[in-house]
């Protein structure tokens, strides 16, 4: 590569990652869409292996040691590389043997983004579906709802009886409790009110609300609320009601699955960051405000946590499923998304909330 100075020049310009290793597997040149990619400084890493700054299985190294020795072409899919810094990432990769002297170059393609992109897509897809089909089911529901209601009451008044009103009574009851069940399932129906705010009043005063929850708990079952605030954020658009019933609604979860587990050392904390350049579904924001809600609960089953933000799905013997569905729709009115990562002992839901938004009225 440094004898051909036109080449390099070429290499470096592409947005595709290239490093070109010789026949021991060790770099000789790498370009600097690959230095961002494996996060490392080009001169500083030449000569070394590259398994030093990318970890992949065994058998993979295998292929690279053959596609050398036997001069053959391969292209691998989705391949979850463990960077030198601990970071997991997922890319697509061409290995092309090269002849004069021996050895390798690896052509690489970071999925991460794509991946992200498609899977948000696929939620805020999902999740406007899934409004849709409980407006129509709230509709067909409530209407009859009405009628069993008014009939109840009207029967209620020709009852000769007044010990028959008890089973009258149970059908109001019970009619109203469905009704509101579905008006719940609904979510709010205001549109945000644009005005601009600062996050971290509306987590103070989630904190606050959350704290005098927790005052009454007994001793093993109390919940630390820590603070970790970035407080150069600026303010953003957006309606602070809103906001709050939103982190409200997950803060409180957390708490609920910290006293019910029981968990020793129970901690939630409070995390806000900014994100430059940082895509939601397909548009890119130059600025998103990021909200961590972070505990150290028991986390969530993985057998539902893609499953989380759609109504009447919970990991709790008493959830209702519904919170969470309510904070995605109303982050979604806010151009924004949540998005979960859970594991025993570090659950963590992130909320993405742009910066500026052109149509809010501030």
């Amino acid at each position: 590569m440094s004898a051909d100075p036109n080449y390099k020049l070429l290499l470096d310009s592409l947005s595709t990652a290239v490093v070109v290793v010789n026949s021991k597997l060790e770099i000789g040149y790498l370009n600097p869409t690959a230095e961002a990619l494996l996060a490392v400084s080009g001169e500083r890493i030449l000569k070394s292996p590259v398994t030093n700054f990318f970890l992949e299985t065994e058998s993979a190294i295998a292929a690279m040691e053959d596609a050398v020795r036997y001069q053959h072409h391969y292209t691998k899919r989705r391949a979850k590389w463990q960077l030198h810094n601990g970071q997991l990432i997922t890319v697509d990769y061409s290995v092309t043997p090269l002849q004069d002297p021996p050895g390798l170059a690896l052509e690489i393609q970071p999925l991460d983004r794509l991946l992200r992109i498609s899977r948000e897509e696929a939620v805020i897809s999902a999740q406007e579906t899934t409004r849709n089909l409980v407006r129509g089911l709230a509709h067909e529901i409530k209407n009859p709802l009405g009628g069993i209601r008014g009939a109840a009451q009207l029967l209620s008044r020709e009852l000769p009886n007044p010990q028959l009103h008890e089973y009258t009574d149970v059908i109001i009851d019970e009619s109203d409790r469905l009704r509101n069940l579905v008006d719940r399932m609904l979510g709010p129906r205001q549109l945000p009110k644009w005005a601009k705010i600062n996050i971290h009043e509306v987590l103070e005063r989630v904190a606050t609300l959350i704290s005098a929850e927790n005052i009454g708990s007994d001793q093993s079952h109390k919940v630390t609320l820590k603070r970790d605030y970035d407080p150069s954020i600026p303010q953003l658009p957006g309606d602070q009601e809103l906001l709050i019933q939103s982190v409200l609604n997950i803060v409180r979860n957390a708490m609920q699955a910290l006293s019910e587990s029981a968990t020793p050392g129970a901690t939630i904390t409070l995390r806000t960051r900014i994100q430059r350049q940082f895509s939601i579904g397909r548009q890119s924001y130059p600025l998103v405000c990021r909200i961590d809600i972070l505990d150290n609960g028991p986390g969530i089953p993985p057998e539902i946590i893609e499953d989380i933000f759609y109504p009447m799905i919970s990991g709790r013997a008493e959830g209702s499923g519904l919170g969470l569905a309510i904070s995605q729709q109303l982050i979604n009115q806010h151009n924004g998304l949540i998005e979960c990562e859970s594991r025993p002992g570090n659950t963590i839901f992130s909320i993405y909330l742009p910066m500026e938004i052109s149509h809010a009225e501030t």
